[in-house]
Order: C-alpha cells, then sequence, then structure tokens
C-alpha cells in the first residue's frame, strides 16, 4: 500500500507500474533529483494535485 509519507522514487523503484499514474497527473518527479528525498504527499501539493485521489490510483494501479 502506498501512502502520503513515502518517497516518490522509493515508490517508483518498487512499483514501476505506478509511472503511468505519475504521468496522468502530470507528475514528472520521477525525473527530477528531488524524488529520492521527496514525500508524496508533498510533490502533490507542490503540483496541486489532492492527495486523496493521487493515493487512490496510486493503489489501485498494484491491484
Amino acid at each position: 500500500m502506498i501512502t502520503r509519507d513515502m518517497i516518490i522514487a522509493d515508490i517508483i523503484r518498487q512499483h514501476p507500474e505506478t509511472l503511468p499514474v505519475f504521468q496522468r497527473y502530470h507528475l514528472d518527479c520521477y525525473e527530477c533529483q528531488i524524488a529520492d528525498l521527496e514525500t508524496i504527499e508533498h510533490g502533490a501539493g507542490v503540483h496541486k494535485v489532492g492527495i486523496v485521489e493521487l493515493l487512490e490510483a496510486l493503489n489501485n494501479s498494484l491491484e
């Protein structure tokens, strides 16, 4: 399960199937060096993406 306090780069490394979700929400964080340090909640906030909706989409991609 992906949670709001997880690091973006860790999510993508552990669950590469989430990459299309990041792309759909225009979160190109995977190309950014800060992805190794930034939580999904912070990234969503910076890009004005609803964290609840994003987490739901990310977790649905794991099924």
